[in-house]
């Protein structure tokens, strides 16, 4: 369990009552200071209230970390995979447990509504689920040879200490898909949490300790990506590298691992289009776009950032969107009838600030919000209203750049196919959405989407964790979470030969 070294004050808000505590980092299997005698805050972003205190982490932590897991490797290496799966199973059954415990707490230090972050914290519980399963599986291939009396397959091996740095959007869930099947695969971790939500992956960490992951397989280590994170994407020990951020970042993490020829698995930005086709159910088609677009404030790599409406249609689908949007009641998450959340933080709402001014500098016509709200339940917190443009084209700022807030484009279309180009016209390739009722349109857009994620008469946002997910172009560098090739990108395949025959026989040669 956490160790609590000190006390800053108590909330009585909301129904959560206790003191604020200042969290260690996690080294092997003990909660220690870091070196640097310092700490930061956790602030709630709806409050502004004091969450608790971490551990502002440096390098000579994470030279411990490592240290710490390359130690644990060879023990966890060669414990059994349904042992490693028992101690995810066990991990999920805690989780499911706490849930609602841990969704507050979520709710607190990231500011999405609680019906989210439940749905976060069962992310978590799927995944960790998902790959105990793997435990029995971890499948290699067997395969004929081209010569006689010879057997061929293949294994999977574990990478060996892998470097995890997650971002503060998904603050469970997005660490779960990391660290299950790196854990399953038998790899030891050093991981940072985003410093906006340290908290939920301190939680997980807790669970592991007392599922009995053994001492050193996981290190969590808290503080600045100019120093924490720094340090784990140079440090020679790190086998493997696992981002998932913005795409300015990521490519800093990727040139760091090349130069140590890590592997390195990235999930970045999204820029996701939402198609409507004239022949759409345009009520089911504006459900969508809402979620898509303001679920968790628009603050997901998968949102819907742009709604791309046939002509024909435009018109009435862009009344009926803001007609739904204007009943978007923002504020505190853990408050009843609260449909949308706040920014994480001041940095981030001044960015968002900033593109909506450059969309209506650009041309772009704002049709509703587009302003920092600062009434009586929104002073003290970092609160934009939910944002709509219209006449928005495929050149502008505010439809080629991830924005990552409450904030979407309405473009027009012409036909289907104006229409999959516009989706297509941006340097990203998440997550792609096509709302229409004519079969034929769906599967010709699936097969033009250059997208990792397509989905038909639903929102971008959705995925599921048996499926792969990432994107191509500039999401991504190939790697993809989550499904079987989770497992994929946390071990290495090494094909085995077994020749019985007796004697020396030569492949390509001897068969010919």
């Amino acid at each position: 369990m956490f160790v609590d070294v000190g006390f800053a004050c108590i909330f009585r808000r909301y129904g959560v009552i206790g003191m604020v505590k200042t969290y260690l980092n996690f080294i092997d299997g003990k909660w220690v200071r870091s070196s640097s005698g310092k700490t930061f805050d956790n602030m709630n972003p709806a409050t502004g209230e004091l969450i608790a205190r971490f551990q502002a982490g440096t390098r000579e932590d994470v030279k411990k970390a490592v240290k710490s897991a390359k130690n644990a490797f060879p023990a966890w290496r060669e414990t059994p995979a349904t042992e490693r799966a028992d101690i995810l199973l066990r991990s999920s059954l805690i989780l499911e447990k706490r849930k609602e415990e841990l969704s507050r707490l979520m709710t607190m230090e990231n500011g999405k509504i609680l019906s989210e972050a439940r749905g976060d914290v069962q992310e978590a519980i799927d995944m960790f689920q998902y790959m105990a399963g793997e435990g029995r599986r971890l499948f290699g291939e067997t395969t004929k040879s081209e010569l006689r009396n010879k057997f061929c397959m293949s294994v999977r091996d574990p990478i060996g200490v892998v470097g995890m740095i997650t971002p503060w959007n998904f603050p469970m869930a997005i660490p779960a898909w990391k660290i299950a099947p790196a854990l399953v695969c038998g790899n030891t971790i050093v991981f940072k949490p985003a410093s906006d939500t340290p908290l939920s992956v301190m939680k997980l960490a807790e669970i592991l300790d007392e599922a009995g992951l053994p001492k050193g397989v996981l290190n969590v280590v808290t503080g600045s990506g100019g120093v924490v994170g720094k340090e784990i994407v140079e440090n020679q020990g790190i086998q493997h590298l696992s981002f998932t951020g913005s795409t300015e970042v990521g490519r800093e993490v990727y040139v760091g691992g090349a130069k140590k020829l890590n592997s390195v698995e990235l999930e970045m930005g999204g820029k996701n289009p939402q198609i409507v086709l004239k022949d759409a159910d345009l009520d089911l088609a504006v459900q969508g776009a809402l979620w898509g677009a303001f679920g968790t404030s628009g603050q997901r790599c998968t949102a819907t950032s742009r709604i791309i409406v046939e002509k024909p249609v435009l018109k009435k689908f862009t009344e009926k969107f803001l007609r739904k949007t204007r009943g978007i009641r923002t504020g505190n998450g853990l408050k009843k009838g609260i449909t949308m959340g706040p920014i994480i933080n001041g940095g981030q709402m001044t960015k968002i600030l900033g593109y909506i001014e450059t969309g209506k500098k650009e041309g772009a016509k704002l049709l509703l919000g587009g302003r920092r709200l600062s009434g009586k339940e929104h002073k003290r917190g970092n609160f934009i209203s939910p944002t709509v443009f219209g006449k928005v084209t495929k050149s502008m700022t505010i439809a080629q750049e991830e924005i990552f807030g409450p904030v979407t484009c309405i473009m027009e279309a012409k036909d289907f196919m104006d229409a999959v180009n516009i989706a297509n016209s941006v340097d990203y390739g998440l997550s792609w959405s096509i709302y229409t009722r004519d079969v034929n349109k769906a599967f010709k857009a699936m097969e033009l989407a250059e997208s990792g994620i397509f989905y038909v008469n639903a929102p971008t946002i959705g995925a599921e964790v048996h499926l792969p997910f990432g994107g191509v172009k500039g999401t991504g560098n190939g790697g993809r979470e989550a499904g079987t090739t989770g497992i994929d990108e946390f071990s290495e395949i090494k094909s085995v030969f077994v020749d019985y025959s007796g004697g020396l026989q030569r492949a390509q040669i001897d068969n010919k």
